[in-house]
């Protein structure tokens, strides 16, 4: 089994900062790209920024500036920090692995989401 955890959400006003967490647990070899993807109501879920196994990070221009992603390897754990956040950052956010299993097998994971709501 793979499981993603995430934690740091809740509530926050306008122009304050937020940082996110989704550590990676289970049977697994490798951690390929992570991700943080998010999805307001009524909204489809898109991404909001990536980071490569090298750790070259990308982000959706909504977010450029404001909020970076890292990683940790050896805590298999990969962060959001949120800065200057706007009430249209209000979503629920979803960590993305791609995860190489002990069965050889490679594929995408998702965590079970975390609330972010930023008050005007």
């Amino acid at each position: 089994q793979v499981q993603l955890v995430e934690s740091g959400g809740g509530l926050v006003q306008a122009g304050g900062s937020l940082r996110l967490s989704c550590e990676v647990s289970g049977r697994i070899l490798s951690i390929n790209a992570m991700g943080w993807y998010r999805q307001a109501p009524g909204k489809q879920r898109e991404l909001v920024a990536a980071i490569t196994s090298g750790g070259t990070p990308n982000y959706v221009d909504p977010v450029k500036g404001r909020f970076t992603i890292s990683r940790a390897d050896a805590k298999n754990t990969v962060y959001l920090q949120m800065n200057s956040l706007k009430p249209e950052d209000t979503a629920v956010y979803y960590c993305n692995a791609n995860i190489l299993t002990v069965w050889g097998a490679t594929r995408d994971y998702w965590g079970q989401g975390i609330q972010v709501t930023v008050s005007s």
